[in-house]
C-alpha cells in the first residue's frame, strides 16, 4: 500500500506520487471490464493515496442531464445532482474540469458535506465525447488541489473513459 501524501507536499512530489497511484491503478484494473468495480478500484486508490482527499467518488450520468452518487469514499455524498446546479454539475455540463479553491465562492455550489473547503471535478467523457461520469475529489482544506492534481486526474479520467465508455453506456441503457 502506497504511503498518502500530505497536503503540503510540493509539486514534483505530488507528480511522483500520482504516478505511483496510477501505476497501482492500472495494475489493479488489468483485464477489469466492469465499470463499476473499476470506479470503486479508483476512488479506493485515490481516497487512500492522498491525506488532503476527505471525499472521493464518482457521480454517474443516469439520465439526461442528471448524475447520481457512484462508487465512494468518504462520507454520504448528495445522492443525484442535476447538470445545473454544483461543481459536479459544471464539469457534466461544460465537460471541463472544475478546480474550486473555495467552495463558498463558487454560485449554486451544493453542500453535501458541511465540512467540504475545496473541490477538483473532471468529467470522464466516452470515445464520442459524451460524459459519462465526473471523479469528485474533496478537501477539508481551502485550496488543496493544484495543477499536477488536475492534470493526473484529467489524463486518468481520460484512460477511464477511453476503456469504459461502453461498459458506461450499457450498464446506463440497463437501468
Amino acid at each position: 500500500m502506497i504511503e498518502p501524501l500530505a497536503a503540503d507536499a510540493d509539486d514534483h512530489a505530488r507528480r511522483e506520487h500520482h504516478a505511483q497511484v496510477r501505476a497501482s491503478i492500472e495494475s489493479l484494473l488489468e483485464g477489469e471490464d466492469d465499470w463499476v468495480a473499476a470506479m470503486a478500484t479508483v476512488a479506493c486508490e485515490l481516497h487512500h493515496g492522498f491525506a488532503y482527499h476527505h471525499w472521493t467518488g464518482f457521480y454517474r450520468v443516469i439520465a439526461p442531464e442528471l448524475l447520481a452518487v457512484g462508487p465512494y469514499q468518504g462520507g454520504h455524498g448528495c445522492l443525484r445532482i442535476p447538470f445545473a446546479r454544483g461543481v459536479c454539475g459544471a464539469a457534466a455540463r461544460s465537460r471541463r474540469s472544475q478546480r474550486v479553491d473555495d467552495v463558498e465562492a463558487f454560485a449554486g455550489h451544493i453542500a453535501c458535506s458541511s465540512t467540504t473547503r475545496s473541490e477538483l471535478v473532471v468529467p470522464v467523457l466516452d470515445e464520442r465525447g459524451e460524459c459519462i461520469a465526473v471523479l469528485d475529489l474533496d478537501s477539508d482544506l481551502p485550496a488543496a488541489f493544484g495543477a499536477v492534481d488536475q492534470a493526473a486526474i484529467e489524463s486518468l479520467c481520460a484512460m477511464l473513459g477511453a476503456r469504459y465508455g461502453a461498459a458506461a453506456r450499457a450498464t446506463m441503457r440497463a437501468r
